[in-house]
């Protein structure tokens, strides 16, 4: 960035660090994945399925109320580019909408309506997709999705994937996540300390996890505004859709997996119904077959907080990636940080205005289609 560049930009600078001080409190992950899993897990089943589990969480290091004030502080009509300012107006709007959600975790009905505000809800269309997905066959279970390693061969795997590419990132164990693993904003890897992965897990996750969530954190951090690496607004559904895609592209993705997203939908639509967690597993258990485990899971990631819509967003964001994808747009837009789809153009112009840089580092599983599943192409192009 030239210094006329940064002389002309300097209250936008000045935001942008302020935000960047600011924000760094918000992981909404690490307050919402709950504390006691395990033990609910087991009294859930001993119930046989007939009380709801009751969840801990950890509790907030910071003021809610301060942080809100700090925020809306912000001097945003002193940015001088009408498409800048309003970037971060609803970035600013988006975050203050992450810290109501964090503040109110694990407080039922509150938490609900503040999830749903920053995240939304499942559409009818994206409803009918899930079923459409469910009506295919299940694929037989390879030899290569058997589960057989321990949480400390996970952690050596995801460490020599990591050194194809050029960022450090830390590995860590815990029994407090919902997911298989977790890449932090920090730039953290956390694998779930007391599971068993097959091959097929430990290809989907780093693929996932490390090729796309950690590979836009460090993207982020590369840039001269901050915001790429906390977030644009809506940038959600864009990264879930950019992971996912990436286990696509390097032949990792099945069926099954699809199949997962889909029941994701059903569950985070099962809140807006009213259902109860014990509802939500009954509808996956009982009237879909899946077994007990994953019911369990799909239920947890839904229900955690007191319901926990943005798993729904998987479906549908993959589905914008592929199609963006086909349609032969530059991908590297996508990966310069936490950054939404729909922003491709306005990142293109802060480019050009040296506010932003092209993406540092490109993911392996990009630069060659090695899907070879058919059914999945056909699956993926039919969605609506």
């Amino acid at each position: 960035m030239t210094d006329k560049t940064r002389s002309y930009y300097k209250t936008l600078l000045d935001i942008d660090q302020n935000l960047d001080r600011l924000v760094r409190e918000i992981d909404l992950l690490n307050y919402l994945n709950p504390l006691n899993i395990e033990q609910e897990k087991k009294r859930f089943f001993g119930s046989k399925f007939s009380e709801d589990p009751v969840f801990k969480y950890r509790k907030l290091k910071f003021d809610p109320y301060t942080l809100q004030r700090q925020l809306f502080s912000q001097r945003l009509e002193d940015i001088p580019d009408e498409d800048i300012y309003k970037l971060y107006h609803d970035a600013v709007y988006e975050y203050s909408g992450l810290v109501q959600c964090v503040a109110t975790v694990g407080k039922e009905k509150k938490f609900f309506y503040n999830s749903l505000r920053v995240f939304g809800t499942p559409t009818e269309k994206d409803v009918k997709n899930a079923k459409f997905i469910l009506h295919f066959h299940k694929e037989e279970d390879a030899e290569e999705m058997v589960p057989r390693y321990n949480a400390d061969q996970a952690q050596a795997y995801f460490q020599a994937f990591g050194e194809r590419y050029p960022f450090n990132f830390r590995i860590r164990q815990s029994n407090s996540i919902t997911g298989a693993a977790m890449a932090l904003n920090s730039g953290e890897l956390v694998v779930k300390k007391n599971r068993k992965f097959s091959d097929n897990d430990l290809k989907i996750l780093s693929n996932h996890e490390i090729s796309v969530s950690m590979l836009t954190t460090f993207n982020g951090l590369d840039q001269s505004l901050r915001i790429f690496s906390h977030g644009f607004a809506n940038n959600h559904p864009t990264q879930a859709g950019l992971g996912i895609f990436s286990e696509y592209m390097s032949d990792s993705l099945s069926l099954k997996r699809v199949k997962e997203l889909a029941y994701r939908v059903l569950a985070a639509d099962s809140l807006i119904k009213g259902y109860s967690f014990s509802d939500t597993f009954d509808l996956l258990y009982s009237q879909y077959k899946l077994d007990r485990e994953t019911s369990w899971l799909i239920s947890l990631r839904a229900h955690r907080g007191g319901g926990f819509t943005k798993d729904y967003q998987y479906l549908p964001g993959l589905k914008k990636v592929y199609d963006y994808y086909a349609s032969g747009k530059d991908m590297g837009l996508l990966l310069t940080g936490k950054v939404a789809l729909e922003d491709a153009k306005l990142i293109e112009k802060l480019q050009q205005k040296e506010l932003a840089q092209k993406n540092t580092h490109f993911p392996e599983s990009f630069q060659q289609n090695r899907n070879t599943n058919e059914k999945l192409k056909f699956l993926l192009s039919n969605l609506k």
